[in-house]
């Protein structure tokens, strides 16, 4: 006497009693979204532009199809099936918002391409249920990505726009005014239809493939200097095919080619010095005084100085390095100070020292010390010999006995 599928669109009985127990009791499977819309870009939708829908995993759907998902007792998160009958090709996607006109939908522009859609074509919208995703494997389509200083930050940010991902599809996120495409290349569990998986409310592990175009550094065998022919001092500083590729000998420090060129061509010294104070008749010319030009300036312009002293400049190309210039140890402040003081002191002045102490004169003329130690021997031969002293300064001369 029932009839399950009287009721194609609207079943009156919906809503009174949950779907399992409807199921159970009618031996129906549970109801799902499906319905057909004209599909159009994101850039189409009226309004302000959205830059993180057009590069997102999620679309804009009409008013009545919240209002139908609603009655069908569609739970968050709502995943759909996008499918392209005409192409046979299909991906998955979320929704964001429903505020597009009744009978159209907004997509991304990725998913156009990746479902072969021009504007205005027909797509059936399909409701389904995804698996937490546990891992992905995806694949850069361009070089440009290895740029990214931390590409797990980024597309962290980035999957915040997305609900699913489907194995295949090329996705497109924006990252400091940069557009970047990323293709899914191995998802797990990997259960549902095309291994598609639900990035909501998951720890999903992010593993990388070489991106598109990249090649791994080649490594050049052999060595250009042989270690048989290494010096006592370490390693050759003009050899060798790295030393002969940037010309090592005319930019090493103790080259005087590039210092010897500057100096030839420019100096900062080359016209002859005047001065102040000249005299009447001489030689030197009396500098003229110049009168000021309206629009032009008195000011001699500035003489360009070249960098004559020290090594020059080494350009090389990126990735490479360059280890031969020459290791000088630099030495500390203490070892400095000594030998400053050693090259000060005087090395021969010309004048002997005698074991005494006490400096050798010319001509065998005795020196104060000699003269003391004759004084102290001959008070001891004769103690009442020589002369004494009064308190008025004269000498007291010693009478005879």
């Amino acid at each position: 006497m029932f009839n399950p599928g009287f009721y194609q669109d609207e079943d009156p009985m919906s809503g009174m009693f949950p779907p399992g127990m409807m199921g159970r009791a009618g031996g129906m499977p549970p109801r799902r979204f499906d319905e057909y819309y004209r599909c159009y870009p994101v850039a189409m939708l009226p309004g302000p532009e959205r830059e993180n829908v057009n590069h997102g995993g999620k679309v804009m759907m009409p008013p009545s199809a919240l209002d139908k998902l609603t009655r069908l007792h569609i739970t968050y998160p709502m995943l759909f099936e996008l499918i392209n009958g005409n192409k046979d090709t299909m991906t998955h996607a979320g929704v964001l918002e429903f505020i597009a006109e009744e009978g159209k939908i907004y997509l991304p522009y990725w998913m156009l391409e990746t479902l072969s859609l021009e504007p205005g074509d027909l797509l059936q919208i399909k409701s389904t249920d995804l698996p937490s995703g546990q891992f992905v494997k995806l694949q850069a389509q361009s070089t440009s990505f290895l740029d990214i200083s931390d590409p797990k930050a980024v597309l962290e940010n980035a999957f915040r726009n997305f609900s699913c991902l489907t194995v295949g599809d090329i996705f497109t996120f924006a990252y400091n005014d940069s557009v970047y495409s990323m293709k899914v290349l191995e998802t797990k569990p990997g259960i549902a239809a095309k291994g598609a998986i639900s990035v909501v409310e998951t720890d999903l592990e992010v593993d990388f493939a070489p991106p598109v175009g990249y090649e791994e550094p080649r490594r050049v065998s052999g060595t250009s200097t042989p270690r048989s022919n290494l010096p006592a001092g370490g390693m050759l500083q003009n050899t060798g095919t790295m030393a002969q590729a940037i010309n090592y000998a005319s930019i090493a420090p103790t080259s005087t080619t590039a210092a010897d060129g500057a100096k030839a061509v420019s100096s900062n010294f080359l016209l002859g010095g005047q001065k102040l104070n000249a005299r009447k008749g001489s030689k030197a010319p009396t500098p003229k005084a110049s009168t000021p030009v309206a629009g032009a300036s008195t000011n001699p312009p500035p003489t360009s100085t070249r960098r004559t002293n020290g090594p020059q400049p080494l350009r090389l190309p990126p990735g490479k390095l360059f280890f031969g210039y020459e290791v000088k140890p630099v030495r500390k402040t203490g070892e400095q100070k000594e030998k400053v003081e050693d090259e000060n002191k005087p090395k021969f002045q010309g004048q002997g020292q005698t074991l005494r102490g006490g400096l050798k004169r010319k001509g065998g003329e005795p020196d104060a010390v000699e003269k003391i130690e004759k004084g102290q021997e001959a008070e001891k031969k004769d103690p009442g010999a020589g002369s004494g002293q009064k308190l008025g300064g004269r000498t007291l001369r010693d009478t005879p006995k």
